[in-house]
């Protein structure tokens, strides 16, 4: 099995607390609105805490039909959250599992710092390339900016 990590930081205006409920505690609710041709709904099986599986369904036509999460821990005082990719097409046969550690941080002007490290645990000898990798970050960096201009424009928001 192979390991491999990636880091990436975000820098945003919004307050670490707004987009953290925005981003993860109410996911559920709210990706599926602003990204219907992306994603059709996300499931939650649990109270949404550590332990819960988190069902992620892909609208039609996605080379992706679903995957699901298990969270490992939700922070809601100090904005982290780890979780782990644990089945579905998103894991291309070929991984073990993907493990992640979003953490939100204020930043001096009142918006906040955004760090995300991703840990792929591969099958064999397989290796993720680096088009692999970039699109997962592309990704995960355009959920982040369509829920950013949603709380940009609606301010009151996840206040």
């Amino acid at each position: 099995m192979g390991v491999t990590s990636y880091s990436d930081e975000y820098t945003s205006t919004i307050s670490p607390a707004r987009l953290f409920k925005a981003l993860i505690v109410d996911s559920h609710n709210l990706i599926p609105k602003l990204m219907p041709l992306d994603i059709k709904s996300i499931e939650i099986t649990g109270d949404g805490g550590a332990g819960s599986i988190r069902q992620i369904n892909f609208a039609e036509g996605s080379k992706v039909k679903y995957i699901k999460n298990r969270v490992d821990e939700l922070d809601e005082k100090n904005f982290s959250f780890k979780y782990s990719l644990i089945e579905g097409d998103g894991l291309l046969g070929k991984l073990e599992k993907i493990t992640y550690e979003v953490k939100f941080e204020s930043t001096a002007d009142g918006g906040s710092k955004n760090k995300m490290t991703s840990t792929s645990y591969t099958k064999g000898e397989f290796e993720l390339s680096e088009e692999e990798v970039k699109a997962g970050k592309e990704k995960a960096l355009a959920m982040h900016k369509v829920v950013e201009a949603y709380l940009l424009q609606n301010p009151d928001a996840y206040a």
